[in-house]
């Protein structure tokens, strides 16, 4: 069962480690990254970063799709990381059902990318076809939120979206 589907650049990190897999009470983790697949020192310490007792697996988005489409899947408490909306979207679009909440955590404030960025919360700053990704992802998963931690202010992405030009 997914329990959560999230949006953060950094992946695996304290907030992660610590509270969303304790206040989720996960069992497991994938990070959907084509780019962390591919890289045998990042995908290490990322499976350092997470808890020892929670199953890691760190994979390409059309992979990660692929391993929770399997049955087993439904059996385990897990979270999706991803770095971007768009690869959120993509996995959302996949699996249009089976997610139980959408989170966007830190977004496109790591990222190089040049041209305009919208500042949308204190942790999403969003070129425009970011924003536009998020608002398709909005249409899949309405109830789509921006929470830094299970103790912080959740915030609704459709309130947040709509106080944008």
């Amino acid at each position: 069962m997914i329990k959560s589907l999230r949006i953060d650049e950094r992946l695996i990190h304290g907030q992660v480690a610590m509270t969303w897999t304790k206040s989720l009470n996960l069992t497991g983790l994938i990070v959907a990254s084509d780019e962390a697949a591919t890289n045998e020192i990042q995908k290490m310490t990322l499976k350092m970063a997470a808890p020892s007792e929670i199953k890691t697996i760190i994979c390409t988005v059309e992979n990660a799709i692929a391993m929770l489409k399997d049955p087993r899947a439904d059996k385990m408490r897990l979270m999706v990381i991803t770095p971007t909306v768009a690869d959120a979207v993509t996995i959302a679009k996949a699996l249009p059902t089976q997610i139980e909440m959408v989170n966007v955590g830190n977004a496109g404030k790591m990222n190089q990318t040049t041209g305009k960025k919208i500042m949308l919360t204190k942790e999403a700053l969003l070129t425009e076809s970011e924003v536009k990704a998020l608002k398709n992802l909005v249409e899949i998963y309405p109830e789509t939120f921006f929470q830094g931690t299970p103790a912080m202010e959740k915030k609704s992405a459709k309130s947040v979206l709509k106080s944008i030009k």
